[in-house]
């Protein structure tokens, strides 16, 4: 038995059309199509309306719409007249997505006869024979006058085409016109397939004190259909959706530095969200990705932190070395503001970072992924860890002052932490402990300060090729 993908290819040679797929239907395809919008949200999910020039007879017809999403949420279609409003009433819609292929083809002849056409190896001469089909799942089966056979060379000829097959996903409106005349009809919808996300690309300077940022939108589309010159709008923000049948499935999204954008999308305010407009209409081809140009910016003042991040779990016993070499995490951040060449709400991607080697050629640095940052508001992005920033960690006492519970412990511990730099110019590395229950700081090396309930925070000075030794102790109760 030969398998149905296999089946599939060696049956289908030749396929009969019938002149028409449905009696009385009025077939419209992208050729009456006069314009198109598309509003695209971030969670796979996109607004469509699609406005066609039809001519509809008077009474009750079908309308087959051609070259509509084969991920259409058909519950949300919605067809209007906006000539004649009154003179159009719609009874009943159907999306047809059972598509016209050899194995569907073949599904639908089960228990329907054929014509199985071979061809005489020697006389090279046509041999036809009526078969039915019996089966055609996992291979096909077929009863050819007295006898079964599966696998056998050759083709099959198909009398017709089922009406309920189609070859493009088709929307088919059941209407009634008052009159004969031409409509502009607008078929709007919601649809999965469509999809776009922010990417940043973000080149720092030589001195690493300002960077330039470009922001591109990523566009996908595999929702089966083409959009042709579609107003094209992206909506920035999570929108609330009732989950349901749904499957959500992500495009590929181009992972390369991209050249610098030129600002090409106006921004508007909608409800609790942020709307963009391309600034031109764009075509998105079935299963195409492609990047249009959101901002750019130059001269954004930029502040680079090393950061020593701690844990909480040491301050509630007695430990050795806490670690030697430990890697020091590099951030980078800037402020979204006017008065810093930026002051738009940055939809959220992935900011990748681009520094200039000595020869003058991009070097990438790291990457990091961005929320919805509105206006003033500060964008931190971490790109690694420093190579030539390293710490050791070691815990040099610790008392247990009282308790006798883990709700009425008390706590005495202290700390060094030695900071070296073999970089050959001083840095500046932030130490944030986070510290357990109810603290205080009973003596340090250097100033601290509070960073929040539960950290505290040095700012240490580290000479080039340099060390330096920051030590304290706290008390902590539960």
């Amino acid at each position: 038995m030969v398998s149905r993908l296999g089946a599939i290819c060696w049956l289908a040679c030749l396929v009969v059309f019938p002149p028409s797929l449905v009696a009385a239907e009025i077939v419209s395809t992208l050729g009456d199509q006069d314009e198109m919008a598309v509003t695209i949200y971030n969670d796979d999910l996109a607004l469509v309306r699609d406005r066609r020039q039809v001519t509809l007879p008077q009474g009750e017809v079908s309308l087959a719409l051609r070259e509509v999403s084969a991920r259409i949420r058909p519950e949300t279609a919605l067809l209007r007249s906006l000539s004649h409003p009154r003179d159009v009433t719609v009874f009943e819609q159907n999306f047809d997505f059972d598509l016209l292929t050899p194995g569907k083809l073949l599904e639908k002849y089960v228990g329907r006869d054929v014509q199985l056409v071979r061809t005489h190896p020697q006389t090279g001469v046509d041999q036809a024979e009526t078969a039915r089909v019996l089966a055609a799942g996992d291979g096909v089966v077929l009863k050819v006058g007295d006898r079964i056979e599966t696998g056998l060379p050759g083709r099959l000829v198909f009398p017709d085409v089922p009406s309920h097959l189609r070859d493009r996903p088709t929307l088919v409106v059941d209407l009634a016109s008052d009159r004969a005349a031409k409509q502009q009809l607008e078929v709007s919808y919601l649809t999965g397939g469509l999809g776009w996300q922010a990417d940043y690309v973000a080149g720092l300077s030589g001195d690493e004190k300002t960077l330039d940022l470009s922001g591109w939108v990523t566009l996908t589309n595999q929702s089966g259909t083409t959009y042709r010159n579609a107003r094209l709008q992206l909506v920035a923000g999570d929108v609330n959706r009732v989950r349901d049948e749904l499957f959500l499935q992500r495009g590929t999204v181009m992972e390369q530095a991209m050249p610098k954008a030129a600002p090409a999308m106006a921004e508007e305010s909608l409800f609790e969200y942020h709307l963009y407009t391309l600034s031109r209409p764009t075509t998105l081809k079935e299963n195409q990705t492609k990047q249009v140009a959101l901002l750019a910016a130059t001269g954004v003042p930029l502040r680079k932190e090393y950061r020593l991040a701690g844990g909480s779990h040491y301050y509630q016993g007695r430990y050795a070395e806490l670690g030697e070499k430990l890697k020091v995490a590099v951030f980078v951040e800037f402020d979204n503001k006017k008065a810093t060449s930026l002051g738009l709400p940055l939809p959220k991607g992935v900011v990748r970072v681009y520094k200039q080697d000595r020869a003058g050629q991009p070097q990438f640095i790291g990457e990091d992924r961005i929320d919805h940052t509105p206006e003033n508001e500060t964008v931190r992005l971490k790109l690694g860890e420093a190579f030539d920033v390293t710490a050791n960690r070691r815990q040099t006492d610790f008392r247990k002052l009282g308790g006798d519970s883990r709700y009425n412990y008390r706590f005495e511990t202290a700390f060094e932490v030695v900071l070296k730099n073999a970089k050959d110019e001083a840095v500046t590395v932030t130490v944030a402990e986070p510290v357990p229950g109810d603290w205080k700081v009973l003596s340090a090396s250097h100033p601290h300060r509070k960073g929040a309930a539960n950290a505290v925070v040095w700012e240490i000075p580290v000479p080039a090729r340099g060390e330096a030794t920051l030590a304290y102790r706290v008390e902590v109760n539960y």
